[in-house]
């Protein structure tokens, strides 16, 4: 059997993974259309603090390492076009700028995203960068460190754009976060939260330009100087959008049925509409844990999950994707956020009925010295009839994240407060309070409902 999988990042790199498990004996050829095998976007905030220092070491593999284990990795060389009938695919090679087919038994498309381009006037100037990738995680490195750039401005407050927003506000530059939502992080937190990080960002010298649209980039002798919104005017030596991502499969269009967003359409088993065909990651959508819709995540997560189960369907398909809760986590500064499943903010969107609970307790025991023991705010959303969770977010100066993924398995497992309530977590002063919080959470959602 051969199996070409296009695309290194999470999805791809996992389905060659799981392939090799599965089917040992067969031809694995994996495309990368770029210079560098398996970047990782979601680590470049690392890399541009110099928590890591050489670019090259955010990646899952190396080129060497994946050929010695049978891997036939091709570096610069695109699949441009897909013939399913014939079962072949047309690369191009990018170094040589050749052209030539090639034949499959199975094809997984790991083709993920795209930064979404706002389509306002000024977009040619220079310093108008982006912050997904090796050559633009580059790019960036250098203007943390460009004396000429004092002024940013970050388009978008999703994960990826307030982590750029961070990166240069530690680099001594003024920075302001532009979004057309209301409140920075709102798709992920509720507003409790949010308005607690947005005072943090503020104090490290970042400005919330929120509920403000941009309307063009103007600029001097062919570089940005300011970014221009439907209220203000913002000073600009470089720009970074983060407003969002769009699928990259414009040129699937003829050979896959996509939805109007361009995702690509799969079923439990990720199969496209194509015999042999296989789609993973955020060109595509999941099933949502919740609800049991399907909708896009685009998470790291999610694809390196579609990666392994596509593997495992390449010959029989029955093994369904599990669905997940949309599980996420960041730092601001010295907060550590997670947050998982249904928020308030976005309740209505997904078409359920709500109610929650708030818990603000310390860390660990009141006897804990305050400079050890920091504040934790806990958030439990659940459905009022059922009692079931529906979703969680938690926030602190402590590290208390990893309880995300308790509540990413209650919702999964159709948990409700009742079991949660009493569930056995430990208990260690060094660590936490007698109650776990999820515990307290729960208890008061059983008495706001009964």
């Amino acid at each position: 059997m051969k199996i070409i999988v296009v695309g290194s990042s999470h999805g791809g790199f996992e389905t060659v993974q799981e392939s090799l498990l599965d089917y040992p004996d067969a031809t694995i050829q994996w495309y990368e259309q770029g210079d560098f095998l398996s970047f990782l976007s979601c680590g470049m905030q690392l890399y541009l603090e110099g928590t890591v220092k050489n670019v090259d070491d955010v990646s899952y593999a190396t080129p060497e390492g994946m050929r010695a284990k049978g891997v036939d990795v091709r570096l610069q060389q695109a699949i441009t076009a897909i013939n399913a009938d014939q079962h072949t695919v047309q690369v191009k090679d990018l170094k040589n700028n050749t052209t030539r087919e090639e034949s499959y038994d199975k094809l997984v498309l790991s083709v993920g995203a795209v930064p979404f381009e706002l389509p306002v006037a000024g977009r040619d100037l220079a310093n108008v960068y982006a912050m997904r990738g090796r050559d633009w995680a580059i790019k960036l490195k250098a203007k943390t460190v460009d004396p000429t750039v004092k002024n940013v401005v970050v388009i978008g407050s999703g994960y990826i754009g307030i982590e750029a927003a961070e990166v240069f506000a530690k680099a001594g530059k003024n920075v302001t976060v532009v979004d057309v939502l209301p409140r920075l992080l709102s798709l992920y937190l509720d507003q409790e939260f949010t308005d607690e990080l947005t005072t943090e960002m503020q104090a490290h010298n970042i400005y919330p330009a929120v509920g403000q649209s941009v309307k063009e980039y103007r600029g001097a002798d062919g570089k940005v100087t300011k970014v221009v919104t439907d209220q203000a005017e913002y000073d600009a030596d470089l720009v970074i959008e983060a407003a969002g991502i769009r699928p990259n499969t414009a040129w699937l269009k003829d050979v896959l049925d996509l939805d109007r967003s361009g995702r690509i359409k799969i079923n439990e088993y990720l199969q496209t509409s194509q015999p042999d065909i296989f789609a993973v990651g955020d060109a595509t959508v999941v099933k949502y844990a919740p609800t049991g819709e399907e909708i896009p995540i685009a998470l790291a997560t999610n694809a390196r999950r579609q990666g392994r189960y596509a593997a495992k369907n390449l010959v029989t398909a029955d093994q369904p994707v599990p669905a997940v809760s949309g599980s996420s986590a960041l730092s601001v500064f010295d907060y550590h956020f997670a947050s998982t499943g249904i928020k308030e903010g976005t309740a209505d969107k997904s078409g359920v009925k709500t109610q929650s609970v708030v818990v603000t307790e310390t860390y660990r025991p009141h006897f804990v010295p305050a400079d050890e023991n920091p504040e934790v705010k806990f958030k439990l959303t659940f459905d009022p009839e059922t009692g079931r969770i529906l979703g969680a977010q938690i926030m602190s100066k402590a590290d208390v994240t990893a309880n995300i993924n308790a509540i990413s398995l209650a919702i999964q497992g159709k948990m409700t407060v009742d079991d949660l309530a009493y569930a056995d977590f430990f208990f260690q002063p060094g660590f936490d309070r007698p109650w776990n919080i999820m515990n307290v959470a729960a208890q008061k959602a059983q008495r706001l409902m009964h």
